[in-house]
């Protein structure tokens, strides 16, 4: 069974090394150093609407997601969930706890007045696009990114 709760700051490493577990997360995520990810978990306990959740099974963390709300005017005003850094560990995958996951974040959402749930992932990631479609997510945008 997995349960997922609000992220502390001794939780940021498991999450990071979570992150970085694969062929992309290998060459963004540097977990050697996480001087910038606990900056950054600092920062976002500042804002109330952009949180980090993981998810417990047997003591350990191995799920995590990074839930933002966000208020807009568009869609008649509506407000909606970005869901972000959506990871199980691959040992635990095949569980359930991916589908838990996005329970756990949509009830989140529903709970904070959203009206609608949204994700971007890397093209790349075939398995996850076929995951999150199983899920009811519809491939319904193009998105662009810029680094600035």
């Amino acid at each position: 069974m997995i349960r997922f709760r609000a992220a502390r700051r001794e939780d940021v490493a498991a999450a990071i090394a979570l992150l970085s577990d694969d062929r992309l997360g290998a060459t963004r995520e540097t977990p050697d150093d996480l001087t910038p990810y606990l900056a950054a978990f600092d920062q976002m306990a500042l804002e109330p609407d952009n949180t980090l959740y993981v998810g417990e099974a047997d003591g350990a963390v191995v799920a995590c997601y990074q839930l933002t709300f966000i208020t807009g005017v568009t869609l008649g005003a509506s407000r909606r969930a970005q869901i972000e850094g959506v990871r199980v560990a691959v040992a635990c995958r095949g569980r359930g706890y991916g589908q838990a996951l996005l329970t756990d974040a949509e009830t989140r959402a529903k709970d904070a007045g959203c009206t609608l749930l949204q994700l971007t992932m890397n093209t790349s990631r075939t398995a996850s696009a076929r995951f999150y479609k199983a899920a009811g997510f519809q491939a319904s945008h193009t998105g662009f990114k810029k680094p600035l």
